[in-house]
């Protein structure tokens, strides 16, 4: 599975899967274009970022809450909401 997070302002807003073959089987970074492609093409708006079940980039799985930051990592990273 890929997994991909909503994104509005900075904030996620949803986490939705989508099928490693929507991704060509390909990892991370390369596959994050085309399942941004994929979610375009079946008509669900919204800007995507992809993310890790596992954690092995951008930090941590993103939740619905989670803020992003470009800045940090190679890649970003999503950052939990404190409480």
């Amino acid at each position: 599975m890929a997994y991909f997070a909503k994104m509005n302002n900075g904030l996620v807003e949803n986490v939705i899967y989508i099928e490693n073959i929507n991704v060509n089987n390909l990892d991370f970074p390369d596959s994050e274009p085309i399942g941004q492609t994929f979610i375009a093409s079946c008509n669900i708006d919204g800007d995507y970022l992809q993310t890790s079940y596992n954690g092995n980039f951008r930090g941590c799985y993103a939740g619905i809450g989670y803020t992003y930051n470009a800045a940090l990592g190679e890649y970003g990273e999503f950052i939990p909401p404190t409480v």
